[in-house]
């Protein structure tokens, strides 16, 4: 079992910037493409930006291409959501998910992702 711990929400004023975190249990952190994905009220959670295991090719959604940058740090089971030139509209609960499959592909939606977070809300005012 793992388990994902995510930090680094809170808010800030549109333009500005946020990076997010999220903590995984466990020693084969290594092997799982790492995801975001956020939910707004009201709305469905989305595909953010995920990062393979194999050669940290990464991938983001077109919402934050450009914006938003996912990177991992293996050594410390943890991986990072930078946020910049946030909008009110990037206003959601951002959670981090982790993909045990060890595939080449990169999983943007939610049934590809087997462990969540429990979410850090990010709240962008104008």
């Amino acid at each position: 079992q793992v388990q994902l711990v995510e930090s680094g929400g809170g808010l800030v004023q549109a333009g500005g910037s946020l990076r997010l975190s999220c903590v995984a249990s466990g020693r084969t952190f290594s092997t799982y493409t790492m995801g975001w994905f956020r939910q707004a009220p009201g709305k469905e959670r989305e595909f953010v930006a995920a990062i393979s295991w194999s050669n940290n090719r990464a991938f983001a959604a077109d919402s934050v291409k450009g914006r938003f940058t996912i990177s991992r740090d293996n050594a410390k089971n943890t991986v990072y959501l930078q946020m910049n030139g946030l909008k009110p509209e990037d206003t959601a609960v951002y959670f981090c998910a982790a993909d045990e499959a060890r595939t080449i592909v990169i999983g943007t939606t939610q049934l590809q992702y087997d462990y969540w977070g429990q979410g850090t809300q990010v709240t962008v005012y104008s």
